[in-house]
């Protein structure tokens, strides 16, 4: 999304609310939000890895930026180089950040080995709703053609999608995909939620700016009163729509991940439980299989992470696992876009 000076990559809207200064940033448009389970309604005014990107001729430029409740981490990159501080904003607050004159040195020189550009800034952004108020500094213009990535990647997950125990944004497996792919990041993963609501396959579906996307389908659904019947009919409508969208769009459809439930005796009792975690792999292979377009394929969630990946809730992948999550999914989905 272009707004202003500025693209805000990531973003479905930007909304006005009462009483708020600035405007929501959200990663869907607010009537599909409404769609969606109360838990998603919520998650997807959380940035992830949401981008606000901008070119400037002026060295320092001030971001100024309303988080009303709790806090959120900006990580300033400038091309493909990470800043080394992280700023957490709470409540109305302007960052003043300079652009590194290592980096300018750099740009010069070397811009066309890099990408993105050394000249586009880009502030990852992570953590609570934030609400954009503007950019300001000389010449700033929204990336044109040619510094940013032509390529676009989009992710739909849970919260392991999301990035929960990830110590970074750019730490994620989708941020790590994109990295790898040299492509822009959409990333859809509602921690906790994602039931694979209709509304938002065909929403994804309908997006033309996309070229290869990964479903990860859907660990949130065992405990969320699902059984074998209303997880078929989701996954399946999912895999069908999104993939048969545009046949030349590969799209990776990825099982579940190996979690505790699996491993921890002590915990492998589950009475809330109406579907097992083998039996959605299952119905996740047999969507695949059926689907009418080649271009759904499979990946399955324990050749991407292995048990020694996660964190110590034993649900959610740790750094390490992240970054070999990235490395196997960028090379199926490399090998299938040719690039």
């Amino acid at each position: 999304m272009i707004y202003g000076n500025v693209e805000l990559l990531g973003v479905g809207e930007l909304r006005a609310v009462p009483g708020v200064a600035g405007l929501r940033l959200q990663r869907v448009p607010e009537e599909l939000r409404l769609q969606l389970n109360p838990n998603a309604q919520q998650r997807m005014l959380n940035p992830a890895e949401v981008e606000i990107r901008f070119v400037a001729d002026s060295a320092t430029v001030r971001i100024t930026l309303n988080v009303p409740e709790g806090g959120m981490v900006v990580q300033p990159f400038w091309g493909p180089f990470q800043g080394r501080q992280r700023h957490t904003v709470k409540g109305l607050q302007t960052l003043e950040l300079t652009y590194p004159e290592k980096v300018a040195d750099v740009a010069a020189k070397w811009a066309d080995q890099l990408s993105p550009h050394p000249r586009v800034w880009r502030l990852m952004l992570r953590g609570g709703v934030a609400h954009f108020i503007g950019v300001e500094g000389e010449g700033i213009r929204p990336p044109s053609d040619g510094e940013v990535p032509a390529l676009t990647y989009l992710a739909y997950g849970t919260s392991i999608t999301h990035g929960a125990a990830a110590t970074g944004a750019h730490l994620t497996y989708p941020a790590q995909v994109a990295r790898r792919l040299d492509a822009n990041l959409v990333n859809l993963g509602v921690g906790g939620a994602a039931h694979c609501e209709k509304p938002l396959a065909d929403y994804v579906a309908a997006r033309d700016d996309w070229q290869c996307a990964s479903l990860a389908l859907s660990v949130n659904m065992i405990g969320a009163g699902f059984d074998a019947a209303g997880f078929r009919d989701r996954v399946t409508y999912w895999v069908h729509t999104v993939a048969g969208s545009n046949p030349a769009r590969p799209v990776a459809c990825i099982t579940l991940y190996p979690h505790f439930r699996e491993c921890c005796p002590s915990f492998a009792q589950s009475p809330g439980w109406h579907i097992t975690p083998g039996e959605c792999r299952t119905i996740l292979r047999e969507a695949v299989a059926s689907c009418p377009t080649p271009n759904a394929f499979l990946v399955e969630g324990t050749d991407m992470l292995g048990l020694g990946g996660l964190s110590d809730d034993l649900i959610h992948p740790a750094d390490n696992g992240m970054v070999q999550m990235g490395e196997v999914l960028a090379r199926e989905l490399r090998a299938r876009l040719g690039v």
